[in-house]
């Protein structure tokens, strides 16, 4: 499963990378999150952050780690836990009027049980990312 999307904002990259980088931010704008907070690290490779999200009624939590993190131009997360692992890339490029397009990118693979039901939940992760879409593109236009 891949939630995908690209949110273009009139503001500088270096600040929306900066924002986007400390993943507590989720919180802010990522509908799903109910809190994370991190537990390790500078924000860099090897960072640790502990994600608690609702989906469909359910709450889960994942412990995400900084895999790649290219200041200003990449941070890559890998979040696990029994049921699933997410990888989530958000890159960071200028437009030429001098704001910021992010390409957010997170990708799920199940595990067990949940694997066999993953295809049924396409409309609810549609809906998952459009809202994470909106509630980005809001909170950068704040910055």
């Amino acid at each position: 499963m891949i939630i995908a999307r690209n949110v273009t904002v009139d503001r500088p990259v270096d600040v929306v990378a900066a924002y986007l980088s400390d993943f507590t931010t989720t919180t802010e704008w990522d509908p799903g999150t109910v809190l994370t907070t991190r537990e390790s690290g500078d924000g860099g490779i090897g960072t640790r952050y502990r994600n608690r999200s609702r989906f469909l009624g359910r709450e889960t939590s994942l412990l995400y780690v900084v895999t790649e993190f290219v200041p200003g131009e990449r941070i890559v997360l890998r979040g696990e836990n029994t049921t699933v692992v997410a990888q989530d890339t958000l890159t960071f490029s200028q437009t030429p009027s001098g704001g910021a397009t992010v390409s957010y990118r997170a990708e799920f693979t199940f595990h067990g049980v949940v694997r066999l039901v993953a295809p049924l939940l396409a409309p609810a992760f549609k809906r998952l990312g459009d809202q994470a879409e909106s509630g980005l593109r809001t909170r950068l236009k704040q910055l």
